[in-house]
C-alpha cells in the first residue's frame, strides 16, 4: 500500500463509470473535472482511456491529496490540478470535449450547482458533454430509502446540502444550453446524467 487517502465510494463507482466513459468520450478527448477529490477516478480512467488529456480540480485548499496521488501514480494523460471554487475562481480556458464531475452536486449549496452549470457550459464545447455521478430524485421522490436516509444526513450536517432532483437539473442546464441526454441508472441507487451541449442557434 502507498499510505494514500482512498475514499471507499470512488473505489467502488469507478468500474460502471469508466465502462460508460469509454462509450461516451471520443477516441481523444480533452476532459475537465471538477471536485477530482483524491484524484483516484483521474488515475483509473487515465490508465483506462489512453486518449485523455484530464484536467483535474479542486478547491485551492484541497489540492495537496491530488499532487501526493499523481507524484505517485500519475501517467502522461493527467494535468496538474488547479484551483477551482465553482463560486468565485476563474475557469480554465475551453474549449473543453466533456466535462466531469462525481458527487459533488449533493454537497454544493444550490447556487453553486447552478454556477456550475453556468461554467460547464462556458467552457465545453458546441456539441461537447458533461457527464454528472451521483444520487438524484426523480421528480421530488427519492429512488431508494438509502438515498432518503443520506438525504436526512447532508441536511443536518448543512441545510445547504442535500439530494438534487433531475427535472431541477434539467431545466437548469437548458438555460445554459445543456441538454440531458441520457439518464443512466448505476449501482447503489446513483445515476449518470449526460448533458450535451447545444451548438449556438
Amino acid at each position: 500500500m502507498n499510505g494514500l487517502p482512498v475514499s471507499p465510494a470512488a473505489e467502488r463507482n469507478k468500474r460502471p463509470i469508466l465502462e460508460q466513459l469509454q462509450r461516451l468520450l471520443p477516441a481523444t478527448a480533452r476532459v475537465l473535472e471538477i471536485g477530482s477529490g483524491w484524484a483516484q477516478h483521474a488515475v483509473y480512467f487515465c490508465s483506462a482511456i489512453p486518449g485523455l488529456d484530464w484536467q483535474p480540480s479542486e478547491r485551492g485548499g484541497e489540492l495537496a491529496n491530488i499532487e501526493e496521488r499523481l507524484a505517485a501514480e500519475g501517467g502522461p494523460g493527467i494535468r496538474p490540478p488547479i484551483a477551482l471554487d465553482v463560486l468565485g475562481d476563474p475557469w480554465p480556458a475551453g474549449p473543453f470535449d466533456a466535462v466531469y464531475s462525481a458527487n459533488t452536486a449533493h454537497i454544493m449549496p444550490w447556487e453553486a450547482v447552478l454556477a456550475m452549470l453556468q461554467g460547464v457550459s462556458g467552457c465545453l464545447r458546441p456539441g461537447g458533454l458533461f457527464a454528472l455521478y451521483g444520487p438524484f430524485n426523480i421528480d421530488g421522490a427519492y429512488t431508494a430509502a438509502s438515498n432518503a436516509a443520506f438525504d436526512r444526513n447532508l441536511r443536518a450536517q448543512d441545510a445547504a446540502m442535500g439530494i438534487r432532483d433531475m427535472e431541477a437539473l434539467e431545466k437548469a442546464a437548458a438555460r445554459h444550453q445543456l441538454s440531458l441526454e441520457e439518464q443512466l441508472p448505476m449501482p447503489a441507487n446513483n445515476f449518470l446524467l449526460v448533458f450535451r451541449k447545444r451548438p449556438p442557434n
